[in-house]
Formats: C-alpha cells, structure tokens, sequence
C-alpha cells in the first residue's frame, strides 16, 4: 500500500511538469550567446534559433552577453530560472576550459544542465609563407633545430586555439612561444604581414588566405579531414610520434539552468536536433566551417566531463595561467 500511495504521489506532482513539457514553448525562449555579435558562437546560435522559431511558433531572441571568454553570458544562464524559457550556446571554453583556469562563479557539472551539442568546427594549424616548413614534420624539426625561437599565437590566453597550440607543443616535445591576442583577426593579419610564424585557429578565419596562397596549411586538428580543403592532411596522420590520438576541435552546445525538467530539456533537445537536421542549417553551418553534431542530453554531458579534464591535464602540464 505505501508504494502504491508514494507512486500515485510522485504522479501527482509530476503532472505540472507534464503538462508544462507539452505546452512547451509558451512564450519566447531567450537564447543566450556569451560572446559579441559576429563572431561564429552568435552565427551559429543565429542560425539555430531561426530554425527553432519556426518550429514551435515561438520567437527566439538573441541575447548577446559577451565577456571573459565567453564565462560571464555562460554564469548568467547558470543563475536563470530553470523553465526551459532561458537557455545558452556556449563554447569549450568556458564549459570546460576556463573552470580549469580561473575563478568562476559556476560550477559546469552541478550549476548547469546538458541540452545538446550543436556544432564543431576543427582548428588548424597553418604557417606564413616566410616559415621553411611543408609539413608537420618539418616544423617540429625546425623548432627542435631554434628552441623558443618560433612563436605561434592564439585568440586569446586560455581559448581552445592556445590550448591546441600548447598540446601541440607537449605532443610534439618542442619549445615554440605563445603569441596572445585578443581575438583571431588581429592574429591572422600579423601572421600574414610576417610578424608571427604559425597560429592554430578555426577554419572560417584562414580558408580565405589558404586558398589565396598567402597562408600555408599544415595539418588540422580533427580526427578526419575537411571537406573545405581535403589536401591538408589531419595532426594525426602526420606520422609524427605522439601525435597518433592528437585532437582539438571546438565545439558549441547548448546549456540550460540546473534543475530544469527533464521532460522540457527534452523538448528543448528534441527542437535543436531536429533544426539541424535541416538541409539549409546543415549548409549554413557547412559555410561558417562548422560541422552540425546534434546529440542527446546524456552525450553533451559525457563530453562536458571528458574535455574538462582532458584540458585540464594540459593547463597543468604547460602550467598556463589567465594572467
């Protein structure tokens, strides 16, 4: 009798949420971007909210909170309410990465939940003209031959192109000095004036100049090549020992406040998945260098927590700091 009794309890306080969950959306979801508009976190999130909104007939509106990487828009979603109506696209960065580094008043596994992964985009490692290097190989051989007299710069301390940079660097066993800026085009145009030698950053900001042939690619950092330049062979396939499981995509996926229902979050899921599984999103995604990579709650979550401490083996090895 008492476990009929808790189980007719348990239904009867779950029939709120049920009949929450089927109403689901209401009223228009703000989707939170921690970074400035135009940069490829807010396309990205541009592009799926369109989608979402002509799904369920509700508007999706853009809020851009940009700021320490992508950690402060990331804090805010983690203190909204949990109804599903607030939710954000966040980076590797500041899921992963930054509670590695700094101080942040989130916790990732316990403040946050899990809703679905979005996108990757694979990082890459490209050369100026000037740097007398063809191949993975040669470059290591080049740093070997000058230890710290190669730089290469990244986006910024502590992003995902610094820390691929400084894997790199563990991997290969080399002596080669980061370069921070604060964002990849600065980067990008001192790299193409001759000022820096290398750099590891997304696709989007490099193709241009690839195929204009005043950069030079080396390697990428995905598993698999790009279908955008196929030529240019995967970190992995270098030959290079140690670099056989090398690995650095960033990714974007979405996040919702702790505690939100689960029945919701499976909406939320069920909206963003089925976004990216159209044509049009898959092409537009295709044209910001990004790979649409829809999964479940459970999925997101095993991949929140293997990349945090997988960068956070990295942060300690290379003993990197925000300062």
């Amino acid at each position: 009798m008492n476990i009929r009794r808790t189980l007719l309890l348990t239904m009867l306080l779950l029939l709120p949420t049920l009949a929450s969950a089927q109403n689901f959306p209401a009223k228009p979801i703000k989707l939170i971007v921690p970074f400035p508009a135009g940069g490829p976190n807010d396309i990205i999130a541009r592009v799926i909210g369109q989608r979402m909104s002509e799904l369920s007939g509700q508007p999706v509106l853009i809020d851009n909170r940009g700021g320490q990487g992508g950690v402060l828009g990331t804090d805010a979603v983690s203190k909204a309410p949990p109804d599903g109506y607030t939710i954000a696209i966040s980076s590797a960065g500041a899921l992963a990465i930054s509670p590695s580094m700094e101080k942040v008043a989130y916790d990732t596994l316990n403040d946050l939940t899990p809703v679905t992964l979005v996108a990757t985009v694979p990082e890459m490692l490209v050369v100026a003209t000037n740097v007398e290097a063809k191949n993975i190989g040669e470059l290591i051989a080049l740093a070997k031959a000058q230890p710290g007299k190669l730089n290469f710069a990244s986006s910024g301390p502590g992003s995902l192109p610094h820390l691929a940079g400084e894997l790199f660097k563990l991997t290969a066993g080399i002596d080669i000095v980061h370069v921070p800026y604060r964002g990849a085009a600065p980067a990008v145009n001192d790299l193409l004036a001759g000022q820096l030698q290398a750099i590891f950053t997304g696709t989007p900001a490099l193709l241009p100049h690839i195929k204009a042939g005043k950069l030079r690619a080396l390697a990428v950092s995905s598993r698999r090549r790009i279908a955008s330049l196929p030529e240019v062979p995967t970190v992995a396939e270098s030959g290079v020992p140690g670099t056989q499981d090398f690995e650095a995509d960033q990714w974007y996926g979405v996040a919702a406040p702790a505690a939100t229902p689960a029945p919701i979050v499976a909406m939320i899921n069920q909206q963003i998945n089925r976004s990216l599984d159209s044509v049009e999103v898959r092409a537009r995604l295709a044209a910001e260098g990004a790979e649409a990579t829809p999964a479940t709650p459970q999925v997101f979550g095993q991949l929140i927590a293997s990349e945090m401490v997988r960068w956070e083996r990295v942060i300690k090895a290379a003993r990197i700091t925000v300062d």
